[in-house]
């Protein structure tokens, strides 16, 4: 139900947004990449303080590669739940009115429900204005949170249980996270905060959208034939990577630099 979504919701007019909490990350020296002289390997010190820790919320739109990112300390339900209310009101305000009469992709038993026979009490819902694929953390079955998303005919698609994959904001918080704190040493959460806040903004400077499919969801294909799991999101971008990415591991060294992995 998850993949058919990605697939058609946006065809249909109905935006599909992905939703997922990213951390915690701690305010210590983090491994990655970095540019150092020939020689020089860059070195984290040994004795430092923890400085705390910090998450990111994140909303993200596959279709238009938009996304919607709060950093934050901790994500309890009266952090959550008010974080989602507020960015999924702005977004279903944002969206253009219903036709009428509502056409059959916008009941709420074409997403909910799957197949078979939905149950009667399905028809006198709100039709669909949004889905939202998220995961399994219980803070999103609140009745209450479930309840004020389907009166506004947002309807949550959660991931099974170890079907992470399913969900591409995932991807795009690994994006995020490696480019904001890779080969770096925050010193306190707020630190953190900030790198991962303006990571957010100059992605949507110039956002990626994303794809359901290609040759990664082929490959799970294959191997659910063979009964055997593979991991990995199933989202990818049609954009060619710029050509200072590819050849960054092919640099010369003339000018005394190395790319350090």
């Amino acid at each position: 139900m998850i993949e058919r979504a990605y697939r058609t919701a946006e065809d249909l007019g109905i935006p599909l947004w992905c939703e997922d909490e990213a951390g915690p990350y701690q305010a210590i020296p983090q491994p990655g990449t970095s540019w150092q002289p020939v020689g020089c390997p860059a070195h984290r010190p040994h004795e430092y303080i923890r400085g705390g820790t910090a998450k990111l919320l994140t909303l993200f739109r596959p279709a238009t590669g938009e996304v919607r990112a709060e950093p934050v300390t901790g994500t309890p339900n009266t952090v959550l739940h008010p974080w989602l209310q507020q960015e999924i009101t702005a977004l279903l305000a944002a969206l253009p009115p219903l036709l009428d009469p509502t056409p059959p992709e916008r009941h709420a038993a074409f997403w909910w429900w799957g197949q078979g026979d939905p149950p009667a009490w399905l028809a006198d819902l709100a039709p669909v204005r949004l889905l939202v694929v998220w995961d399994n953390l219980a803070g999103h079955r609140t009745p209450a949170l479930v309840a004020w998303l389907v009166e506004r005919g947002v309807w949550p698609l959660p991931t099974p249980l170890g079907g992470s994959w399913l969900n591409l904001a995932e991807a795009i918080q690994r994006i995020l996270v490696r480019r904001a704190l890779d080969g770096q040493h925050p010193t306190t959460a707020q630190e953190i905060m900030t790198w991962l806040s303006d990571q957010v903004t100059g992605w949507n400077a110039n956002p990626t959208p994303f794809c359901w499919g290609g040759k990664r969801a082929a490959r799970r294909v294959r191997a659910r034939e063979r009964r055997h799991a593979l991991g990995g999101a199933a989202g990818y971008t049609r954009r060619p990577l710029p050509r200072r990415c590819r050849s960054a591991y092919q640099l010369p060294s003339s000018n005394g630099y190395e790319h350090v992995k």
